[in-house]
């Protein structure tokens, strides 16, 4: 049988691609499941061509498989008892970050881009533990590098504003982003005009992005085949939940998020810290013990007798830290089992415990310095337990914590080890804290999670 591919040829029923007027750095799932979703929507209802410009800092296939499907794919929304399938087609271009570096540069530069996202993770910031920008590293080819570089261009040519939008899980995701960029603006010798014209001719809002988009599967290829008569190479699957709060900081044109129901508000900080510290943190304390148990999925962990009782039992621990008003932590507890437990939503394990020693400071050690807090040292035997050589999933320090099990015997000498690699050397110094996680490791190599 031969296959069709989608395309705008084959799909002809889609309006045409919109002029870019937001460039994007992050071309993967969440961002085609999230951020462009609303825009398209929101553009459709506003009659207003708010066409994105997508950028991949590494993955060259993707950009391929994107521009063979003239930037269009599906994506399905999987419901416990069904799966809906919709075509997007928010995006207007895809380039890769090194091989388009001037059309990259180009659209930094041009007056009509008004607004530029990032879903870049964590460690795409290159912030060292005090929050500034690692500058051992050779920012030539980063997005952070880029972007700065554009900036620079932007400010140039007559400063047109612009708001720079970071949707990644950090505290304060918009000051940190503004921070690193004018760490290497002042590292490279920018003049002081242009680091005034950071923080007056540029908006960094904070915000706060919530779906849960696991890898997409083989099988989800088949199941948007199916609905759409069309092979869709690039499909992307996620839940039906999804929230996008914003800081009301904006210093040009913006698609209106709001008319799709993202919050603009003046302090995004209650929403941060809770979907940080309860959403991400269950995320990647299941992870690690769901791995201990020889589990893979979050799903799995959701139905085991322990996985539901610890959600509930973190929010319990992580709700004395949280600011008021935000959303209620038992309440939020009770919706992330329904969602973790959603059977068609099949988040590898592995995949969250990707990058844990940049993801655990945002997620777990606030809490773990400001109150008691068992569950998340369970959690954090469950971190170090994954850290063995033969067990780690993909960290940037994954070679430093590996090394630290030929070396250290006593096990609490190896929990104060992984924590001042992680950056956290109060943690490490907490002798009765170090001890408790220790403890734990035990019945975790043996698969047993107890609390």
């Amino acid at each position: 049988m031969t296959r069709v591919l989608l395309s705008r040829a084959t799909m002809t029923d889609l309006a045409p691609p919109a002029a870019p007027r937001i460039l994007h750095f992050g071309l993967g799932a969440f961002h085609r499941a999230h951020q462009a979703v609303w825009t398209e929507a929101v553009a459709a209802r506003t009659g207003e061509p708010w066409g994105i410009v997508a950028v991949a800092p590494r993955s060259r296939d993707t950009v391929a498989a994107l521009r063979a499907q003239d930037h269009l794919y599906s994506v399905i929304t999987k419901n416990p008892d069904h799966a809906a399938v919709r075509v997007c087609g928010a995006l207007s271009g895809a380039l890769h970050l090194a091989d388009d570096a001037a059309e990259v540069a180009r659209l930094l530069t041009a007056t009509e881009t008004t607004v530029v996202t990032l879903t870049i993770t964590e460690k795409g910031y290159f912030r060292t533990p005090d929050g500034h920008l690692d500058l051992q590293t050779d920012h030539g080819s980063t997005v952070v590098g880029a972007l700065t570089r554009g900036l620079r261009a932007r400010h140039a040519a007559g400063g047109a504003p612009l708001t720079v939008i970071s949707c990644d899980n950090m505290a304060a995701n918009g000051a940190a982003l503004h921070g690193v960029v004018r760490d290497l603006a002042i590292a490279t010798g920018a003049p002081d005009d242009f680091l005034t014209w950071l923080g007056t001719g540029v908006a960094w809002p904070s915000t706060v992005v919530d779906r849960i988009v696991p890898a997409t599967v083989a099988g989800d290829r088949d199941v948007a085949e199916a609905a759409l008569g069309l092979r869709d190479e690039m499909p992307v699957a996620a839940e039906p939940y999804r929230m996008w709060v914003i800081e009301d900081t904006f210093a040009a044109d913006r698609p209106r998020w709001e008319l799709d129901g993202a919050l603009i508000v003046p302090d995004v900080t209650p929403y941060q810290l809770t979907k940080l510290r309860l959403l991400n943190g269950a995320h990647s304390a299941l992870a690690y013990l769901g791995a201990a148990a020889g589990l893979t999925t979050i799903a799995d962990t959701m139905d085991t007798e322990w996985g539901p009782r610890l959600v509930r039992r973190l929010a319990a621990e992580v709700g004395p830290t949280l600011p008021a008003g935000g959303p209620d932590p038992a309440e939020y507890a009770d919706s992330l089992v329904d969602r973790f437990g959603n059977p068609g939503i099949r988040h590898s394990l592995r995949q969250i415990a990707t990058d844990g020693s940049r993801k655990l400071p945002e997620r777990w050690f606030g809490v773990l310095r400001a109150t008691g807090a068992p569950i998340l040292e369970l959690a954090l035997a469950g971190w170090v337990h994954a850290t063995r050589p033969d067990a780690a999933a993909p960290d940037p320090l994954g070679a430093d914590l590996a090394h630290s099990w030929g070396i250290y015997r006593d096990l609490s000498d190896l929990v104060a080890a992984q924590l001042r690699l992680a950056g956290a050397p109060d943690l490490a110094d907490r002798t009765e804290l170090v001890n408790s996680v220790a403890a734990r490791l035990p019945a975790l190599r043996d698969g047993r999670i107890e609390f």
